[in-house]
């Protein structure tokens, strides 16, 4: 594998996750899927649905919504994992009213010591025009900033747009040519 950390980066339906998930499968299976998603409607339940079912078989799914660091540390050595998304991670940890830089901090130590193969996916968010409230602001702020800091920490960073990945850092795999 030619990067231990990666982080893909896209908007909305961008193809960010498929592009994480063809990441993963270079390693060996099984590989793990960190899901922070949480189906509060059946919209959302719809989207998850479509997600485990285009994984298919040598995926263990393991949905949680903010313990990250803690679902790491329960892998074995050498895992390759799928965390899939820090926005979502975010938002829960915003909805919640958690300490956002004390958990982003304990987020992105738990990172980058996990020993193993690890892609993080996250959304681009700043792009758009500045939001008209505070809370999405906030979150927008929030997420630029982590998004920062995960792509320091990364090896490869890659975002994805219609499906296409453009190479910010890194180099992308052989397999993936």
């Amino acid at each position: 594998m030619s990067f231990q950390r990666a982080l893909v980066l896209g908007g909305s339906r961008s193809g960010k996750s498929f592009f994480a998930e063809r990441l993963v499968t270079g390693c060996p299976a099984p590989w793990t899927y960190i899901a922070s998603a949480q189906a509060y409607d059946l919209e959302m339940k719809d989207r998850i649905k479509t997600h485990k079912d285009r994984r298919g078989a040598g995926w263990r799914t393991v949905e949680e919504p903010k313990k990250i660091v803690e679902t790491l540390g329960s892998l074995p050595s050498g895992a390759c994992v799928l965390f899939d998304c820090a926005s979502l991670w975010l938002t829960n940890h915003l909805l919640d009213e958690s300490d956002l830089g004390a958990e982003t901090d304990r987020l992105l130590t738990g990172l980058s010591s996990f020993d193993g193969t690890l892609v993080t996916v996250s959304n681009e968010v700043g792009s758009g025009i500045v939001p008209e409230n505070a809370l999405a602001r906030r979150f927008a702020d929030a997420q630029g900033i982590l998004n920062q800091r995960l792509a320091a920490d990364a090896d490869l960073v890659v975002l994805v747009a219609a499906g296409l990945p453009l190479v910010l850092k890194g180099t992308l795999p052989g397999y993936m040519a």
